[in-house]
């Protein structure tokens, strides 16, 4: 990675560590930073790393989408929204289908897109302090993509509920739904998460990966599915009057006006 690089790379023996490096933003996603995030993982899939850990730089995980790529969305075309849900589906895919052992280490805000980064992979462990929530309805987009992943982790009437309602919940409520495996001190986190990866490492390589692939196998047809309804839907979505609305509401801070 360059050294302008919004993701950061690093090993500490079988162990590989990924983390989101704008912590000036909050680590908040742009088009950029989830195509290295893509490109970081599909390396990592294809290395000799044995786990893969996913962190965030400063205060937080991931605060979900950058507001200057909020800000670009109402200008771009048809077919620029299509290519965005394309990648949004393929970084999730991407986690998902990691032929490696993943784990998540959460200190701090977790929102929308970071809340599907967090919770997609095989171990979250995050502070009591941790906030997560799939937020998107509040500017009027559709939490479509991460929608496929969260239904299979959960099922239809939970994920129904955070999905329509967009509301944050805490570490506490997500290891209650299932989202989080352990919460974790914020002093203990680090420790924690180090251990666990130990272990995991000590594991037989062929054996996790084979069993990371039977798990993906399984939902395969279902989730081609699912994104691909998922992708249209994202796409739709960001042309409509009620994003616009949206959009423009969050980046003025103030209540949107829907028609």
């Amino acid at each position: 990675m360059s050294a302008d690089s919004t993701v950061f790379v690093a090993d500490a023996g079988p162990v590989r560590t990924i983390t989101m490096n704008r912590p000036e933003r909050r680590n908040a996603m742009t088009p950029e930073m989830q195509t290295e995030l893509i490109a970081a993982m599909e390396e990592a899939a294809a290395g000799d790393c044995r786990v893969v850990v996913f962190a965030g730089a400063g205060e937080a995980f991931c605060a979900g989408l950058d507001l200057a790529s909020l800000q670009k969305m109402n200008d771009k075309s048809a077919e620029e929204h299509r290519a965005d849900a394309e990648r949004i589906a393929r970084l999730f895919r991407t986690l998902y289908e990691l032929p490696k052992p993943t784990i998540a280490a959460v200190h701090g805000a977790s929102i929308a897109g970071g809340t599907g980064i967090a919770t997609l992979c095989d171990f979250t462990l995050a502070v009591p302090a941790a906030k997560f929530g799939y937020t998107e309805v509040r500017i009027g987009f559709v939490p479509a993509v991460v929608s496929a992943f969260l239904a299979l982790q959960l099922g239809d009437k939970r994920a129904r509920e955070l999905l329509l309602t967009g509301r944050l919940f805490d570490s506490s409520e997500a290891y209650r739904l299932g989202l989080v495996n352990e919460v974790v001190a914020a002093d203990a986190l680090q420790a924690r998460v180090r251990a666990l990866a130990e272990a995991l490492a000590a594991n037989s390589p062929a054996a996790l990966g084979a069993t990371k692939r039977l798990l993906a196998a399984q939902n395969k047809e279902w989730l081609d599915r699912a994104l691909a309804a998922a992708m249209e839907a994202n796409a739709e979505a960001r042309e409509t009057a009620d994003f616009r609305e949206g959009v423009s509401a969050f980046l003025e801070k103030r209540k949107p006006v829907w028609a």
